[in-house]
């Protein structure tokens, strides 16, 4: 429940009126939409996740695509900002940062409070059921992890076509491990097939994949 009372914030006005915290609502909202998807999503649901009534939902935090839209946004730049984070270091430590890089995905499929899967990578799946607007919004997210890794191999000083084919095979391997812990594939296999991965890169690197 997000509802709090103006009292119970110890703020002033008409006693009683009801107050939300956004952020948790957002949170929750885009819970709900991630462990369900976009489609199978109801605006009651957004309702009992967010502890909002319908009303409050479309008043403050927009129609289901808007708050889609608003929900997609944070995950984006929540976890974007970890992967830039951890490609940090690719200048000096190419395959460092892209071990880095996949780790804060197998964290957050290992982490229980939060739903299997990507969030972009199941909407970008769902684009037919979804408006124009949050499908065009869905694929420009996902281009951005090639984006990144690309500019991350650049960095690390790989050829230009070595770096746009790894950052290809980089985003569609670390999308995979999304869809893969969705089916229940174990933190195991996932590991070994990010562990396939950086061998390649490490060999194109000329580096120990230890590194």
């Amino acid at each position: 429940m997000v509802c709090t009372t103006k009292a119970e914030q110890g703020g002033g006005g008409m006693a009683g009126k009801k107050r939300f915290d956004v952020s948790a609502a957002l949170d929750a909202a885009m819970i709900q939409f991630w462990r369900a998807g976009y489609a199978d999503t109801s605006v009651d649901d957004l309702s009992r996740a967010t502890g909002l009534n319908r009303s409050s939902i479309y008043s403050s935090l927009g129609d289901k695509d808007a708050l889609f839209l608003r929900c997609l946004e944070r995950y984006t730049t929540r976890y974007g900002d970890k992967y830039d984070a951890a490609l940090s270091c690719a200048a000096d430590r190419p395959l460092a940062a892209v071990r880095a890089f996949f780790d804060i995905t197998l964290e957050r499929i290992a982490d229980p409070g939060l739903p299997d899967g990507c969030l972009v990578a199941q909407t970008v799946m769902a684009t037919p059921v979804l408006s124009a607007g949050v499908a065009a919004r869905a694929r420009e997210a996902i281009g951005f992890q090639h984006t990144r890794l690309r500019a991350a191999l650049r960095a690390g000083r790989l050829p230009e076509e070595a770096a746009e084919s790894f950052a290809t095979h980089l985003a569609a391997v670390n999308q995979s491990l999304a869809v893969m812990s969705r089916a229940g594939t174990s933190a195991e296999r996932l590991r070994a097939v990010v562990d396939v991965a950086l061998d390649a890169l490490a060999r194109t690197l000329g580096a120990s994949p230890a590194l």
